[in-house]
């Protein structure tokens, strides 16, 4: 017994079996916890085995990696992992965003139903992205996907009735990229000769001719799970009605987290992926589109909540531009700004999630004044608004700047998308903190006193924002010491970038943003309403009402052809009821009624028709020698 133990010990898969099965095991506890000290008891399941999750993660990084397999009992059948590269610095990357993100659920949840439920479904997620972060068969990474579509409709269910809605939704666009990945990871495997990450890895595949099909579906199954478009719109859906932490764990961190991966593992790992190919031009079209569009959006709500969803949205356009241009540069960025983009959106949600908690709304008509009442909660939000703006020297500068030199070298009509989704960025944010931390101070009917969020809460925003200036003031950490060597590439150029005139026109579209934004406030009268002269412009303002009736939803879309083709199912099944039921039937009857009335019993009649049948015949035959004779 003690020699296996000591085996089990020391075989290098257990470590990593122990990250997928430790969080359901914290889930677990977090869900049995009942009576008046439940807050206290999930608040400590998060801290202790976030944070066991988080070591087990650095030791994988900090060794160097692991990779083992193990037996399932099927012959033939094994559970293969392997960290290493850019598995090996998401894992911990994304520990240490559960290890926040649990703290502020549990604080969030301390007096709320459900939480014991949302703990479970949480942490089981956290143990599925480790799966898929570590999974070295293509099968296994599936299974693990598919893990986390699960929990994602689960925690969607959790809390108002109308959730159900956003949680179909989410079910349909997310079931339908992972559908197609999974023709993807088929067309791989057949085409490789294996499903092992690290063999393919070892001899990559081509993107054209025959492998363009299964690299197109795989990448398609890594964007709708980062929440591109067209797999995109039950998020602002969701945004609306899901706790507030779900938020800041889905959208805003674990799944661009495991999307982002899977499409650098493709475009670096599996695939040949040669920057102006017809895929790179392909994931670079996606990537423009979703960020121009999202952001669109996000330009003209006047929820906090759903603001921040279309930029969640946004934000992965920029990711999948960087990645597409498939030029070292462009993929660091794309990583570089996903992880930045964890930080500060997921500091963003926080910080919207600390508003709702203490006034009960994110309605920008409703909030005003908030600097004043909630400091700490403004200042966070002001961080990691600079920074997802791109304003010179923040995380999001830099990461930015990488990304719009590689696109500016693919293609100018992807520096304008990046730029023009720059400016309207900008605005959007300006327009946010203007209403709600520098309008009128206004309170919700019912809240007579304002104050500061929880500890609970705080803390995460604090620590989220921390991190943004780290990321910032000292970009080679992640660059350099981090992404480079995850990539394979050590000569990523981290510091202030080489470009100079990239950064100028960059810093000019801030400026022209903030100027945007002195006009509009001026005219519409308020800060809320900065972006009305945009909205409501001749043109834009047709195409904005066709996309909030929702009629360049893809979702939409798909629901009325599945209701269409119901309907024309629906219609061959009358059919064929009524053929079988009636007109088969009435035929019968019709026929035998006929028959029975001419077959009357006459005698007379009966030899009338004998004699024309004679008649008949004798006709057929005379014909036939007439033929027989004629030259």
């Amino acid at each position: 017994m003690f020699k296996t133990i000591c085996a089990l010990l020391g075989d290098p898969v257990n470590p990593m079996i122990s990250m997928c099965a430790l969080p359901v095991a914290g889930g677990v506890l977090a869900c049995l916890s009942r009576g008046r000290s439940r807050g206290a008891l999930r608040m400590a399941v998060a801290l202790l085995f976030g944070a066991a999750n988080l070591v087990f993660a650095l030791s994988l990084y900090l060794g160097g990696g692991a990779s083992g397999a193990l037996a399932l009992g099927v012959q033939g059948l094994e559970l293969r992992l392997a960290v290493s590269g850019i598995a090996a610095l998401m894992l911990p990357f994304a520990g240490l965003l559960f290890l926040i993100v649990a703290v502020y659920a549990a604080s969030w949840f301390h007096k709320r139903e459900g939480g014991g439920a949302y703990m479970l479904l949480l942490f089981i997620s956290l143990g599925m992205l480790n799966g898929a972060l570590m999974a070295d068969n293509l099968g296994v990474l599936l299974f693990f996907w598919e893990g986390l579509l699960c929990t994602l409709f689960g925690l969607l269910l959790i809390g108002r009735r109308e959730n159900s809605k956003a949680a179909v939704k989410a079910l349909a666009l997310s079931g339908t990229a992972d559908l197609i990945l999974m023709l993807g990871i088929l067309a791989t495997a057949r085409l490789a000769g294996s499903a092992s990450m690290s063999e393919i890895a070892a001899r990559p595949l081509s993107a054209d001719g025959p492998g363009a099909l299964g690299c197109a579906c795989m990448l398609l199954g890594a964007m709708g799970k980062a929440g591109a478009m067209p797999f995109h719109s039950w998020i602002p859906e969701a945004a609306s009605d899901a706790p507030a932490p779900f938020l800041a764990a889905f959208p805003g961190s674990l799944e661009k987290i495991a999307g982002i991966y899977l499409a650098t593992r493709i475009v670096t790992d599996l695939y040949e992926f040669a920057p102006g190919s017809p895929m790179s031009l392909f994931v670079m079209v996606a990537g423009a589109v979703t960020l121009f569009f999202g952001v669109a959006m996000a330009l003209i709500q006047k929820d906090m909540r759903r603001l921040l969803s279309y930029h969640a949205i946004s934000q992965v356009g920029y990711m999948l531009l960087g990645i597409g241009t498939g030029l070292p540069v462009g993929i660091a960025g794309g990583v570089f700004h996903m992880m930045n983009n964890a930080l500060y959106k997921t500091g963003l949600f926080v910080a919207a999630g600390a508003i709702e908690d203490q006034t009960g709304t994110t309605d920008l008509h409703k909030l005003g004044g908030l600097r004043r009442a909630m400091p700490v909660t403004a200042a966070c939000f002001f961080v990691c608004a600079l920074s997802i703006a791109g304003v010179p020297g923040t995380n999001g500068f830099f990461s930015k700047e990488l990304i719009f030199d590689a696109a500016l070298e693919s293609g100018t009509i992807f520096y304008v998308a990046a730029l023009a989704g720059a400016f309207m960025t900008a605005a959007s944010f300006l327009k946010l903190g203007g209403a709600a931390f520098f309008s009128e101070a206004r309170l919700p009917q019912g809240r007579r006193n304002i104050r500061e969020a929880r500890l609970g809460i705080l803390i995460p925003a604090v620590l989220l924002a921390a991190l943004c200036v780290l990321f910032g003031a000292y970009n080679a950490l992640p660059l350099q010491t981090l992404i480079g060597p995850a990539l394979g590439d050590a000569h990523i150029h981290a510091g202030w970038p080489e470009n100079g005139t990239l950064v100028l026109l960059s810093s000019a579209v801030l400026l022209l943003a903030l100027a945007d934004h002195v006009y509009g406030r001026k005219k519409g009268g308020g800060a809320l309403a900065a972006a009305d002269h945009i909205h409501y412009a001749p043109g834009i303002k047709q195409a904005y009402a066709l996309a909030e009736r929702g009629l360049l939803d893809p979702y939409n879309w798909l629901m009325a052809a599945a209701n269409g083709f119901s309907a024309a199912c629906a219609w061959i099944e009358g059919g064929v009821t009524w053929f079988y039921d009636k007109a088969v039937p009435g035929l019968v009857t019709g026929t035998g009624q006929t028959l029975r009335r001419f077959w009357n019993g006459s005698v007379s009649r009966y030899l009338i028709i004998a004699v024309a049948g004679v008649a008949c015949i004798c006709l057929i035959f005379l014909l036939a020698a007439l033929g027989e004779v004629a030259p």
